[in-house]
């Protein structure tokens, strides 16, 4: 393997672009693939190179970031038409970053390994603003000589690394409590505003009051500026937790085991895709309540 590692990003969304170009300022050869044209041309702009598929990609990589939905997504990308696994190196090394299944992660990993190719289980936290930063949370499991070649790259994009483990799979257990939480008080910060603004409550001043009370979260103060200037412009999607949630209450009802706010909070977030703001901003989970005065753009403008 070269001295210096290149590296390869697929799935150019908000936190797969800020991963991008974190690696671009660490002097990283950076390339990137993804289905939006628009995507590609950011990534040209900012010192990358672009490339048609990942087949492409495998074979001018020595470590690449799969920054797509979900296990389903890495598996085409890896095992798919034009697949990245029929081309990389022996060697190299595949970051799956995706929110996914312990198991499907596992399986994945040993496929990988009959074809040479190592597997690190690095789910990915912090938004898109501390992608763009260089600054991300890593949940990160694999093997120690593994983590040692990627380290360079690793430290390109994150501020905190967190060493779950030898073996795939634990990082993903990691990111589903994570996951379970940040769903679960996304959720509870929405019916709060909605209990406040329904019972009379100024919302910003409500915001102001629990940001300095014991109420507070870190999702409540991040979460309901949106509902405040009425932006439910997606920065995280509400589909995105009808997807993570799901797949928490999935792993958990294999085990019969209960998890009854994360089960609340899913059929939260599915009655809001349901009425049609499922690309819309995961805050927009207030907006299934009936009867209440919500502040929308046009009153702010």
């Amino acid at each position: 393997m070269a001295d210096r590692l290149r590296a390869g990003v697929i799935g150019l969304g908000s936190m797969g672009m800020g991963m991008a170009s974190s690696l671009i300022r660490g002097g990283f050869d950076t390339l990137g693939c993804d289905i939006n044209a628009s995507a590609l041309e950011r990534l040209t702009a900012e010192g990358g190179r672009p490339v048609a598929n990942p087949a492409e990609m495998g074979r001018q990589v020595d470590i690449v970031f799969l920054v797509v939905v979900n296990a389903a997504q890495m598996r085409q990308v890896l095992m798919g038409d034009d697949g990245l696994a029929s081309t990389l190196a022996p060697g190299s090394i595949v970051v799956g970053c995706a929110t996914a299944a312990p198991d499907d992660v596992i399986a994945l990993a040993a496929e990988l390994a009959g074809q040479g190719i190592d597997y690190l289980d690095i789910p990915i936290s912090g938004g898109s603003v501390k992608s763009a930063a260089g600054e991300l949370t890593l949940m990160a499991s694999g093997p120690s000589s593994v983590f040692e070649r990627a380290q360079p790259a690793l430290d390109a994009i994150a501020a905190t690394i967190f060493r779950l483990g030898e073996a795939p799979g634990q990082g993903s257990q990691v990111k589903l409590v994570n996951q379970l939480l940040a769903g679960v008080h996304i959720a509870a910060a929405a019916e709060a505003m909605a209990y406040g603004i329904k019972s009379g409550c100024d919302p910003q001043t409500l915001y102001e009051v629990i940001t300095k009370s014991a109420g507070n979260s870190w999702m409540f103060e991040n979460r309901v500026p949106h509902i405040i200037d009425g932006d439910y412009t997606p920065r995280s999607a509400v589909d995105i937790f009808v997807k993570d949630l799901g797949l928490v209450h999935d792993t958990a009802r294999a085990e019969r085991f209960p998890l009854p706010m994360t089960a609340q909070a899913l059929t939260m977030f599915s009655q809001a895709s349901s009425m049609g703001y499922g690309r819309e901003d995961d805050a927009g989970v207030v907006r299934i309540f009936p009867g209440i005065d919500l502040p929308t753009r046009a009153a702010n403008d």
